[in-house]
């Protein structure tokens, strides 16, 4: 009988997750979450296999004909290509269906409310990037929510030291 090694599963290069946008959860409340296709050129669709993005300056916008931009997102340009590599910072467009479109564009209408990006990743071996609807925290907000964290933390230590000293 075969032995299973232990540790992690093979990772499926068509699956898998390649930037995350934390800053934009303690910056923004988030409200609606979309999954949306991204139009990539073929050096963009390489570099973002090797792992490489940044999203913690990205945003969404629409244009004049109603299609949602993604802008200022960084993707480095890929080492080994040649005089057809990309621009790191241009914008790209969003693939989303046309109801998805409008009601994005009715959410955002209310002042404060702004589109980011908060992952970028593959499914089924297609770049997706998934969006929120968000509107930003005040100082005190983000204070608040990082002092409940700290709180349950020192709880859950408590806890356990306690478990530690009865057993």
């Amino acid at each position: 009988m075969a032995k299973k090694k232990k540790g992690r599963a093979p990772k499926d290069p068509r699956n898998h997750t390649v930037a995350l946008n934390r800053r934009a959860r303690h910056d923004y409340t988030i409200s609606d979450k979309y999954e949306a296709g991204l139009v990539l050129n073929g050096t963009e669709v390489k570099s973002l296999r090797e792992g490489q993005a940044s999203l913690i300056e990205g945003f969404a916008a629409f244009d004049d004909n109603l299609e949602l931009w993604l802008e200022r997102v960084h993707i480095p340009e890929y080492l080994n290509g040649t005089w057809t590599n990309h621009a790191t910072r241009r914008k790209r467009k969003l693939l989303l269906n046309r109801k998805e479109l409008v009601k994005i564009s009715r959410q955002i209408e209310d002042p404060g409310l702004t589109v980011v990006p908060l992952s970028l990743y593959f499914k089924d071996g297609r770049a997706k990037v998934e969006i929120g609807i968000a509107k930003g925290k005040r100082e005190f907000d983000k204070r608040h929510v990082l002092r409940e964290k700290q709180d349950a933390r020192e709880a859950a230590r408590a806890m356990r030291m306690r478990e530690v000293r009865s057993a």
